[in-house]
């Protein structure tokens, strides 16, 4: 069953929809529907608005959009790698070298399907079977109470619970995920190609299921509703809650 988020996001103040990335047989369910149209080949984040009115992308091996999400989500090279690894260092600076970038590349795989489409839209409760990661886009405020939530659980020495790691956009929604049975976050949105489609105080901040399922059965006795945050709320001018004490 899918954990309620209301409380938690009540809580932080967080008002844009979650948005979750699904891995399912049948995209009928997650009408309506919204799919890359031939041509131009555009990011998956150019389809941010489309989910916050309700749509869902749908992407195939077929219909993937641009040439990273081709790469990162389902394992399709549209370019020699010596071609890829040339716009990444010399056209985007994005390593120091070259075999910097071909490591990178060599350690990073792609993300495996276990179906024939990729789903990233609302939250959809009766496809929870299929939902790999959920996506919160917050600000600055609302993304601390985030890691400070992912951190709540956590034993010192057991695996980090939140990294932010380097990649495209659209890894950050699946592929940096090396567990996703565990409760794991990653700061995302860090993409300097598809931040244009945010706003720009919107950072991500994606999580598993297990993960998931914590922060939403962050309790009274927790950090959300004690004095930290609400004199930061009030440092904001927002007011803040009463405690319960």
């Amino acid at each position: 069953m899918q954990p309620d988020p209301i409380a938690l996001l009540q809580a932080i103040d967080v008002d844009i929809p979650l948005i979750g990335i699904y891995d399912a047989p049948d995209a009928s369910p997650f009408e309506p529907l919204v799919r890359p149209r031939p041509g131009p080949r555009p990011c998956v984040f150019a389809f941010f608005d489309r989910w916050l009115k309700g749509e869902t992308l749908c992407l195939t091996a077929d219909n993937f959009g641009c040439s990273g999400a081709g790469n990162w989500l389902w394992g399709i090279s549209s370019r020699p790698r010596e071609d890829f690894v040339c716009f990444l260092v010399d056209d985007e600076g994005l390593k120091a070298s070259h075999e910097l970038m071909h490591q990178w590349l060599d350690w990073q795989k792609p993300y495996r399907p276990e179906h024939s489409n990729i789903l990233i839209g609302p939250l959809r409760v009766d496809q929870y079977p299929y939902l790999k990661s959920v996506a919160f886009y917050v600000n600055a405020d609302q993304l601390t109470m985030l890691i400070t939530g992912a951190h709540y659980h956590h034993a010192p020495g057991s695996p980090a619970p939140v990294i932010a790691p380097f990649g495209a956009g659209c890894m950050e929604l699946l592929p940096l995920f090396s567990d996703f049975d565990s409760p794991r976050a990653l700061i995302g949105a860090t993409d300097i190609a598809m931040r244009r489609h945010l706003p720009p105080e919107i950072l991500a901040f994606t999580v598993t299921k297990a993960m998931f399922q914590q922060l939403c059965e962050l309790g009274e006795e927790s950090f959300l509703y004690k004095p930290f945050w609400r004199d930061l709320q009030r440092a904001r001018g927002q007011g803040g809650r009463q405690s319960t004490c």
